[in-house]
């Protein structure tokens, strides 16, 4: 039993492989961005990208309507965050089966996750356009943390990375031909998304309070909610700010500009395996959950 046992573990969680398998049989490189942005620091800017996404209206009221109580952050947090991780790093660096495999986990999870004749707003979690927004808030936020631990990438880091990014969105049900052409492209896309900013009460006061670790047992939200809500309002790009109320003052972006540098310089003195945490270890568990016949989402 123990020689059995032994030979179904996988490997320990190490740093992502640098190439992905296609179903050509050939390999694509992953970006630097995409490579290096795998680091613990891109949890700090996780909330800002959630209520990014959320400033949506339709995406905000399926969020916090939706009937799959496993998958709500506000009852289930760490189940909530070890699947959204998970899916980001298999859509960055799954191979093609993992990703399919992934697509199907998330479908069974947003099948129940639509509204009814009485809703006042209108959504669908299929609705490839509202998906293809969520994509777009991943790849933003991604581009934008890359910038503040590494410095402005170059054009044809950029380039790269774009082009690779649609993944965010093709790993659900968004055709590579709905991900816009070129970044010059997806520059009117975002300015459009932006200007489509709309936040009511409902979806005001939950991303005010999901800054703010309202979800979290007391002691834990009295400690890290201050913290966490100021990070997340300093990643958010300026107009998200405003539609949610949120102050920000020329002494708050010094400080959050301080606190960039000094993760930026810890980034880069962390050994290869402790920067590619959490993200090593949920590649891994994704593929043991796949191994095992268990559920991802």
């Amino acid at each position: 039993m123990a020689a059995s046992g032994a030979a179904r573990q996988l490997p320990e969680p190490t740093a992502p492989d640098a190439l992905v398998p296609e179903r050509s049989g050939t390999a694509v490189r992953v970006p630097d961005i995409a490579r290096d942005t795998l680091t613990p620091f891109t949890l700090a800017a996780a909330g800002a990208n959630v209520i990014m996404q959320l400033s949506r209206l339709p995406v905000g009221h399926g969020v916090i309507k939706s009937p799959v109580e496993s998958g709500r952050i506000d009852r289930h947090p760490v189940k909530r965050l070890r699947t959204t991780l998970s899916y980001i790093v298999v859509a960055m660096h799954g191979t093609p089966d993992e990703r399919d495999y992934m697509r199907g986990e998330v479908n069974r999870s947003h099948r129940a996750v639509r509204s009814t004749p009485g809703d006042p707003v209108k959504y669908n979690a299929f609705d490839r356009d509202l998906q293809l927004w969520v994509a777009a808030c991943l790849y933003w936020g991604t581009e934008d943390l890359y910038t503040k631990l590494y410095g402005p990438p170059t054009p044809e880091q950029c380039d790269d990375f774009y082009r690779y990014a649609a993944r965010f969105g093709t790993t659900l049900q968004v055709t590579e031909d709905m991900w816009p052409a070129d970044r010059e492209a997806f520059e009117k896309y975002w300015a459009d998304g932006v200007e489509k900013i709309v936040v009511d009460d409902l979806t005001r006061r939950y991303l005010r309070a999901f800054a703010g670790l309202s979800f979290l047992p007391g002691p834990v939200r009295r400690v890290f909610g201050p913290a966490n809500r100021f990070l997340c309002v300093g990643f958010l790009p300026e107009p998200f700010r405003e539609a949610l109320g949120f102050r920000w003052s020329a002494a708050d972006q010094r400080r959050f500009e301080r606190l960039c540098r000094t993760a930026a310089a810890v980034n880069r003195a962390l050994p290869g395996p402790v920067r590619g945490f959490p993200w090593n270890l949920y590649l891994w568990d994704v593929r043991r959950r796949i191994r095992d016949g268990r559920p991802i989402v």
